[in-house]
């Protein structure tokens, strides 16, 4: 196995110059670090030998000793910033390899049939993306042996693999291994020594910048000790920017460089199916972005998390595929081997990624609790739709209640009618003090939760982003109070609709919480529920209740 042959194509030799161009980067700053001192060994040996003597030699001999050993111990400070700063590791699903034998199989053989390094370890990430990821800092190596027990990590390791954990549940082992050829290609590259320490001094700078700007935040509210390390990373951090953006553009080329030499590399093995394997990228991505966005999103603010997101996927994109006639042929894939099947416990994979998933797009604590328990597909209607309806259709009752809206006739208790009867008057401003009134509702019980602090445990899987909150990647903006309102009208509905008419929760994969009436989907809602939040007229809801025989005037369950 050749390791550090990365062959001769221009995507190589780019790589290459682009490092050594990073690298000469890093030569200036050490010689500017070390000019002063040069200059004063100059004036030192120019006195022993008689050439500069005098007494303005002398001065001039001590004003640059005490100017060169500043600028080394200050260089020497940034320097060791540089080199101990722990770069930010992606949040990831470890995969050790009695966990995953034949995935590890699959890798290594795919790495022997490219003739480069195989990783050195394979780890998921819930997102639809695949890449290399150097795990060789030190500070990394501690963490890896608080996690799994002792193992020396040397510096010449090869990289990481992280895979996107939906791509082994919709991709088949064969597409599995086409679309990760050009990823695993990318080993060769982290073994030529000029790109490895490239690498290591962009991802040190990176990180000392990081760490710079984080102990900025900190000194804000803390001791003369801690305000002495801001004035020390007061100095370390603009430094190290500088040095960062004059690399910047050197390591984008390198990086660039190193994609092209792989995927010249890749093209050898399963070329033709890695065509046919992309398009399951793009459906995959839009399949999973519909998925936490439509169907987890309504749970994880319940304090409810999926548990088998990843198998979730799998029915989003049968669901698709049935109604899309562009994914047409796409279900009939699901006969052949899934990827999946090279896990030895796909479920506890499932369950580990789709929680981490939660806590990257969503935030929450990383163990389950009396507010943040996993759920299952099955159960799905009952606990998270049913339960968001009415609970949205109590905080709606709450703000009318504030508001002095008066109940309207018929029994005593939360009715339909109450709602429709207060947005169908003539005054304008009724919906829009209603839409604000839930919001100020909303926004008061998500900072309530938002003060619960979250304590993220030893080898946590997002201890290497310090202190940014979480979410790390939030999956929407906040929703407007028209939004809002129309929400919380359509919960009401459906509240109505399950105790008077007989209908029942449901998931639709794609679109998330569902009314089934008949055990059909109604999907004629939202169009009159808008013309009255938003128009004020309550005619098409009215004639919808009627059609679907909905009671408005019968009180409704709450939570």
């Amino acid at each position: 196995m050749s390791g550090t042959g990365m062959g001769e194509s221009i995507g190589s030799q780019a790589a290459r110059l682009r490092a050594l161009a990073v690298l000469r980067i890093r030569s200036r700053a050490v010689a500017v670090a070390l000019l002063p001192a040069a200059v004063a060994v100059v004036l030192f040996a120019g006195g022993v030998t008689g050439h500069m003597s005098g007494g303005g030699w002398d001065t001039a001999r001590w004003v640059t000793s005490v100017c060169a050993l500043v600028v080394l111990v200050l260089a020497a400070a940034v320097a060791a910033v540089i080199v101990r700063a722990e770069p930010a590791l992606s949040p990831t699903v470890e995969l050790p390899e009695r966990s995953a034998p034949d995935l590890y199989r699959l890798v290594r053989d795919l790495a022997e049939r490219l003739d480069v390094p195989p990783p050195s370890a394979l780890a998921l990430t819930p997102d639809c993306d695949s890449w290399l990821e150097d795990r060789t800092h030190p500070a990394h190596s501690l963490r890896h042996v608080v996690r799994s027990g002792p193992r020396v990590r040397r510096s010449t390791e090869a990289p990481v693999l992280v895979i996107g954990s939906p791509f082994l549940w919709w991709m088949r082992v064969a597409e599995l291994r086409a679309v990760l050829a050009p990823v695993v290609a990318g080993t060769a590259p982290s073994a030529h020594p000029d790109i490895a320490a490239a690498r290591r001094f962009v991802r040190g700078l990176d990180a000392a910048v990081a760490l710079a700007s984080d102990s900025a935040q900190r000194a804000v509210r803390s001791t003369p000790r801690r305000l002495l390390g801001r004035l020390a990373f007061g100095f370390i951090g603009p430094i190290s920017r500088m040095l960062l953006r004059s690399c910047h553009t050197y390591a984008g080329e390198m990086e660039r460089g190193v994609a092209a030499a792989a995927s010249e590399r890749a093209q050898a093995v399963d070329y033709g199916l890695r065509i046919v394997a992309q398009e399951q990228v793009g459906l995959a991505y839009a399949g999973w972005d519909r998925l936490l966005t439509r169907v987890a999103l309504p749970a994880w603010r319940m304090g409810r998390w999926p548990s088998r997101l990843d198998a979730g996927v799998v029915s989003a994109l049968t669901e698709l595929s049935r109604r899309d006639r562009l994914a047409e042929g796409f279900a009939s894939r699901l006969g052949e081997r899934p990827a999946c099947d090279l896990l030895e416990e796909p479920g506890a994979v499932d369950e580990a990624a789709s929680l981490l998933a939660a806590r990257l797009f969503h935030g929450g604590p990383a163990e389950t609790g009396v507010n943040w328990s996993p759920v299952g597909w099955q159960e799905y209607p009952e606990e998270v739709v049913d339960r968001k309806w009415r609970t949205e259709a109590a905080r709606l009752h709450r703000v009318l209640d504030g508001l002095g809206v008066t109940p309207s006739e018929g029994p005593d208790g939360p009715t339909l009618a109450r709602v429709i009867t207060h947005l169908g008057r003539p005054a304008p401003e009724v919906g829009e003090n209603l839409a604000a009134g839930i919001s100020a509702e909303v926004a008061r019980e998500e900072a309530a939760a938002a003060s619960v602090p979250v304590v993220r445990s030893q080898g946590d899987a997002l201890n290497g982003w310090g202190a940014d909150p979480l979410p790390l990647f939030p999956l929407q903006p906040p929703r407007t109070g028209r939004e809002l309102l129309a929400d919380h009208v359509t919960a009401m509905v459906c509240c109505a609709a399950v105790d008077t008419a007989g209908a029942a929760p449901g998931l639709d994969w794609l679109d998330g919480p569902a009314l089934l009436i008949r055990g059909e989907r109604s999907a004629d809602l939202m169009s009159p529920v808008l013309s009255l939040t938003e128009d004020g007229d309550p005619g098409p809801l009215r004639a919808w209740l009627t059609r679907t025989g909905v009671r408005a005037e019968k009180p409704v369950r709450l939570v």
